[in-house]
């Protein structure tokens, strides 16, 4: 009977373990992401005690959630960002900072990009 409880017991912690994992990754994203990610004000700051998410523009601000929560956090930020500092017109991405000028622009390629864009940050 102990053997097949370390075995059952072996197998709930794999499998909560596998939950963990796939509670905490990360959306996937469009190669356009990496263009706008420039300039996101969010980043990660790897600590010795974690991670936590810093902005470029305000040294205050600082969170630390909890390690499975951190990927969902940081979409949650930029999504919220991404509805005020980002618009579309004529098949260009327009990148504003917060006075509402234009930072870049950068060209939609393919409908992949499109699709993110309008899915992710709701634009």
């Amino acid at each position: 009977m102990q053997k097949y409880l370390f075995i059952a017991l072996g197998i709930g912690f794999m499998m909560m373990a596998f939950i963990a994992f796939e509670k905490g990754k990360p959306s996937t994203k469009a190669p356009i992401y990496k263009e706008i990610k420039k300039y996101s004000p969010y980043y990660i700051d790897k600590r010795f005690g974690g991670l936590q998410i810093m902005n470029k523009n305000n040294a205050k601000f600082k969170e630390t959630p909890v390690n499975v929560e951190v990927f969902r956090r940081l979409d949650y930020l930029e999504k919220a960002w991404g509805q005020t500092h980002l618009k579309i017109e004529n098949n260009q991405l327009t990148v504003l900072d917060d006075n509402e000028t234009d930072i870049a622009t950068l060209p939609i390629q393919t409908e992949k990009d499109n699709n993110f864009l309008h899915s992710f940050y709701g634009i």
